[in-house]
Parts: C-alpha cells; sequence; structure tokens
C-alpha cells in the first residue's frame, strides 16, 4: 500500500471524501475540481488508486492536486476493496461517497451534511442529474430510479427507494459497525446495495432529498453497464442478499416479489437484445417469459406481430425506441434464466403489477 498525504490535507476534517479511481484518468479532474468547489469546506479528499492501468495518466492529472489530498494506491482489489480501504485511511465523522467521473454541485455537502444533521439522521442521500449515455438531458436519477416514503429495508429491498452512492453521506461509525462493503460479494454495485440494506436492517435513520445536487454521468464501458448488465446485477444482489440475510416472513414475501420482478426485467432486456440481432424466435420466447410477470396486452401483440410481420416490428422498435438502442448489447450470452435452451420459464408470478421501471 503506497500512501500520499498533501502538506495541506485537512487533518481533522468532519467529513472524509472517499473516492475510488481504477481507469478514471480523463475524468478524476472534473470531479476534484467539483470538490474543492464546495461551499462547505470541513473536508479531506482521500483517493485510492485500485491497480489502474492508467495509472501515469492518473498521476499525472492529479499533479496539481497533490498538496490537498490524500492519495492511497494498492492492487486492484474492485470498488469495495477501494472503499474499504478508503474509509479505514479516513479522519473524518461522515464519509461521503464519490465516484470519480461523477460532479457534485458546490453546495452539495453543505445541503447534505445541514439536512443529515436536521433529521439526526446516519445516512442521506440526494437526489442526481444524468448526463452521458442518457435518454433525455432533463432526466434525473430519481426519475429513473425513484425514492418514495420512508427509506426503510422492505423500501431499500423492493427498489421503493434508490440510493445513488455518489449522492451519499453517512456516519462513519455506522459504516465500521457493519463491518464495511463486503467484497465478497460477486460483480459491481451488489456491495453498495447490500451496505444499505445491511444500514437499514440495523435500525439506521436514513433520509434523502429530491433536490438536484449532483451530476452523475451514466457510461456504458462504467459501473453504470448495458441495461442487460443492469438487469443481471439486480438478479445477482437480490440472490445474495437472500443467502446472506435472516429475512422475516414479511421481508421474504418483499424479496420473492422483487426478484420476480427483476427477472422479468432481465427476460425483457434479452428479448430486445434478440430482436435488434434478427433473432425473432429467441426474442417470442423471451418476450413470452416475460410476459408470464407482466400479463400486459402488448407484450401479447409483439408476440403475435413477431409471428407474422418480425422485420416490421424490429423496424418499428428501431425507429420509436431510438434512445434507447444504445443501451441494448449487441453481443449477448446464453439465456440467463431457464434451462439454457431458451424456452419460456415456469415462474410463480400469477397475476402481479408492472414493474417499476
Amino acid at each position: 500500500m503506497d500512501k500520499r498525504v498533501g502538506r495541506h490535507a485537512n487533518r481533522t476534517p468532519r467529513v472524509s471524501v472517499v473516492i475510488p479511481a481504477h481507469n478514471v484518468a480523463a475524468f478524476i479532474s472534473e470531479t476534484l475540481e467539483s470538490v474543492l468547489a464546495q461551499t462547505f469546506t470541513d473536508y479531506e479528499i482521500v483517493v485510492v488508486n485500485d491497480g489502474s492501468t492508467d495509472t501515469t495518466e492518473l498521476e499525472t492529472q492529479l499533479t496539481k492536486f497533490w498538496d490537498v489530498i490524500v492519495y492511497l494506491k494498492q492492487p486492484n482489489g474492485g470498488t469495495a476493496r477501494a472503499r474499504n480501504t478508503g474509509i479505514e485511511h479516513s479522519r473524518g465523522e461522515l464519509i461521503a461517497f464519490l465516484d470519480a467521473d461523477d460532479i457534485w454541485l458546490p453546495e452539495y455537502l453543505r445541503e447534505q451534511i445541514a439536512y443529515l444533521d436536521a433529521g439526526r439522521l446516519d445516512m442521506a442521500y440526494a437526489n442526481a442529474s444524468l448526463f452521458g449515455a442518457v435518454y433525455s438531458p432533463q432526466e434525473t436519477y430519481m426519475d429513473r430510479a425513484p425514492s418514495n416514503g420512508p427509506a426503510d429495508f422492505e423500501a431499500i429491498l423492493s427498489g421503493r427507494c434508490n440510493v445513488i452512492t455518489s449522492g451519499t453521506v453517512v456516519v462513519k461509525r455506522r459504516i465500521v459497525e457493519l463491518g464495511m462493503f463486503d467484497a465478497s460479494l460477486p460483480g459491481i454495485g451488489i456491495e453498495d446495495f447490500d451496505l444499505w440494506l445491511r444500514m437499514a436492517k440495523s435500525g439506521a435513520r436514513i433520509g434523502y432529498q429530491r433536490q438536484v445536487l449532483l451530476h452523475y454521468r451514466v457510461r456504458l464501458s462504467g459501473l453504470s453497464g448495458n441495461i442487460i448488465q443492469q438487469s443481471e446485477r439486480t438478479v445477482v444482489a437480490l440472490k445474495c442478499i437472500k443467502a446472506k440475510t435472516e429475512l422475516t416472513a414479511r421481508e421474504e414475501h418483499v424479496w420473492r416479489h422483487t426478484l420476480n420482478e427483476a427477472e422479468a426485467q432481465l427476460l425483457l432486456e434479452t428479448g430486445k437484445a434478440h430482436l435488434l440481432r434478427g433473432e425473432f424466435r429467441e426474442a417470442r420466447l423471451q418476450f413470452r417469459a416475460a410476459n408470464g410477470y407482466y400479463n400486459k396486452p402488448k407484450l401479447r401483440l409483439v408476440d403475435w406481430a413477431l409471428s407474422v410481420a418480425p422485420i416490421t416490428v424490429a423496424w418499428a422498435f428501431k425507429t420509436w425506441r431510438a434512445p434507447e438502442l444504445q443501451f441494448i448489447p449487441v453481443a449477448i450470452d446464453a439465456p440467463r434464466i431457464g434451462n439454457g435452451s431458451g424456452a419460456p420459464v415456469d415462474r410463480p408470478w400469477k397475476s402481479a403489477p408492472a414493474a417499476r421501471r
């Protein structure tokens, strides 16, 4: 572990800003400038280079920030380990997480800390505007992933409340008590979901602001990934949570419903990818399986239309849903749900409401 502490880095901060960095040299300067522009100034910045292959360029970009940051360099271990390293070397009573390609508005820390203090909260997150690979430049994070009602365990588990990590400030003591991020979990982003659930399960007081206080960069090559990767990650995350968490009967009911919904979403998105590839039989099978959950007349119509005019259906989708195409991968793997044949799978869905997103 290499460590470098800037001579002007805050030694007794209230807030430690933890920024994991892996192959983000192109974005890190803009991110750090947004921290240095904060109207709240009682903070330190901890940057963790997690085995970046662009370390030379990253450190070149960091040259003008050396005096004001704590810089840690370690072999690649994933985002969870990088964040844990940042937490372990932090000195503030609060941890503010920020990904190395996102951007805070100048009032971010002031507003978040005032909100956290006023509500005597253990954790607070805020809304973000989205930029980069987005459907609409006016879209916000909570437009795509809403937060409604109290942010308790069931709300986070079900997706009624969705936490954005770059917009989150947490009491450090609560994170440490819970063992921090679980670096043993597979995939990217699952460790965040897991920690927020453990926070809620432990009785932590969690609140959120609808006010947009940051810009969240959507990159198909970044942590966000394409729509199938996102859907797969949700399914894997839910299965991991079930394996490691003792759920009440009610929580297990919520978990089962959420998993069914996530698997249906994965089938639907996989069907779209097959459609764009001209694999019409596979697309029909995936759409039909997904509709076992959704029970939507529109999907039944698509199923029928694919049987009589598949090329027209593909043309219509590409024309009418053009903004969505960038999120759908050209190449897809074997079916992710079922017995590997691509056939519809038997799911205990019966009649259920449509997906939340």
